[in-house]
């Protein structure tokens, strides 16, 4: 959904946002008693998707600004609570440059396009001191929410992002911030006198149980740390068969990364004019961008030519972009930014936060994805969200070091993103996921097979038990 379309949508319901929320009281009364027993009086206080104000209306910083980026919004805002700052400013590109003793983003991050980016423009409006109060959906609610807006008795909503905790957990420690308190709250978020009480003081607060409440937060701070961010050159490995109409867009939007940026497509023996549409990005870009040809030759699969490119690149990151432009190249940088800047040894990009585009995976895809992240949590012992998108980074001087103890596992992975993975978790680098939004493909057909593959990652998966846990 475009950022315009969503300022629309938001200014639509504003009119009736107060409507909804008195119909909603109880929930919303839960979620002030909250903040007020996290944020102590006579504070400087921040909130980023104010909506109509009333978290900073009724909590009475002593400095308050709230700032949406719908105008609509801060209109009804500024006519409710005078006393206080509304302006209208978009959390992905903050304009506002004040710190703050609190920031809140309450049921902020499902409407973020680019939640990575949000994160990090908090270094705008905080200070070491300072805290930022992160609340969102238990994503386990999502059906009944669904059925809740049907039945009218909750504001409709575009498309969510379903973050968990942990999702929220990582973007923050990539952009900076640790995570001092995490918790839960409301199990039952209607008014039902005695019973609300009892479910929601006592009840939601044993072990199990809690993790079936509505709500989830997160209190974090910036990170005592004084690090130098290392300019890293980097190579970017694009391993492709019959994608030349995708060659022109993956070299004009892959963006220059670092001290220096290397661009290697491996070809697969392709026959629709391929390696004749490289061959010209070479001509055209020369002496502006440096893009290689290697060609695959008698090898077979993407596995195959990722190691090819790898073994030819020069930079000090090597970065994986499939050539069907499904991850964006645009994201490649967030990648490179998570090395540089020491938050992780082993990046791989999820597609499972943000909303795919309708033809973007498949539905039988999409829940062997999820079987296959819980299933490679557990055998690596550090959190996957999705095993199998192909966008990934590590350092080279990592990289061959898996490739020297490649025969601890075994050479069968055609697709590369296995190899990788247990390989960096035989050497325990730390892993870092950083979430993509996953595109539609608009040029050529997808190379996998969903049940002859699907039987090989079964295999692997037996291979990686037996080298990992019974060894």
């Amino acid at each position: 959904m475009k950022k315009e379309d969503k300022i629309a949508y938001f200014d639509s319901i504003a009119p009736k946002s107060d409507w909804w929320k008195q119909r909603n009281r109880y929930y919303h009364s839960e979620l002030e008693r909250l903040l007020k027993f996290i944020i102590l009086p006579d504070s400087s206080l921040l909130e980023i998707g104010c909506g109509t104000g009333d978290f900073i209306g009724h909590l009475r910083p002593k400095r308050g600004v709230g700032i949406d980026f719908s105008p609509r919004m801060i209109k009804i805002a500024k006519e409710k609570y005078p006393n206080f700052t509304f302006l209208v400013d978009d959390a992905e590109d903050l304009l506002l440059d004040e710190n703050f003793d609190y920031v809140i983003m309450s049921e902020l991050v499902g409407h973020l396009s680019d939640v990575w980016q949000a994160f990090r423009e908090l270094k705008k409006v905080t200070r070491p001191e300072t805290r930022v109060i992160i609340t969102y959906y238990n994503y386990l609610w999502e059906p009944l929410l669904k059925l809740g807006e049907k039945l009218r008795l909750k504001m409709p909503q575009y498309f969510q992002n379903w973050l968990s905790l942990e999702d929220i957990e990582n973007l923050l420690d990539l952009n900076g911030y640790e995570v001092v308190q995490k918790g839960t709250r409301l199990l039952f978020p209607i008014n039902i006198p005695f019973l609300s009480s009892l479910l929601n003081r006592f009840i939601a607060k044993l072990p199990l149980i809690k993790k079936l409440c509505l709500v989830e937060y997160i209190v974090a701070k910036e990170k005592n740390q004084c690090f130098q961010i290392m300019d890293y050159s980097c190579s970017v490995i694009i391993p492709c068969k019959d994608e030349a109409g995708n060659i022109e867009a993956a070299v004009e939007r892959t963006p220059k990364m670092g001290n220096h940026t290397e661009l290697i497509f491996v070809d697969g023996n392709s026959i629709d004019g391929t390696v004749e549409k490289i061959e010209e990005m070479i001509k055209r870009y020369k002496g502006n961008k440096d893009i290689k040809l290697i060609h695959q030759g008698a090898g077979k699969g993407k596995g195959d030519a990722v190691r090819k490119g790898f073994a030819a690149a020069s930079g000090d990151i090597l970065l994986i972009l499939d050539s069907d432009l499904t991850v964006p190249p645009e994201d490649l940088p967030k990648f490179h930014l998570a090395i540089a800047e020491g938050n992780g040894e082993f990046i791989n990009g999820t597609r499972l936060v943000y909303q795919m585009e309708k033809q973007a995976m498949r539905y039988l895809n999409l829940i062997a994805n999820k079987l296959f992240s819980w299933i490679f949590t557990w055998l690596l012992e550090q959190r996957i969200k999705d095993t199998l998108c192909g966008t990934k980074a590590l350092r080279k001087k990592d990289y061959e070091k898996i490739a020297k103890n490649r025969a601890f596992f075994g050479d069968f992975d055609p697709f590369g993103d296995f190899d990788l993975l247990f390989g960096a978790a035989k050497l325990n680098l730390k892993m870092a996921e950083i979430p993509i939004r996953y595109r539609e493909r608009v040029y050529g057909s997808t190379k996998i097979s969903r049940f002859k593959h699907g039987w090989l990652l079964l295999k692997m998966c037996v291979v990686a038990f037996r080298k990992l846990k019974l060894n």
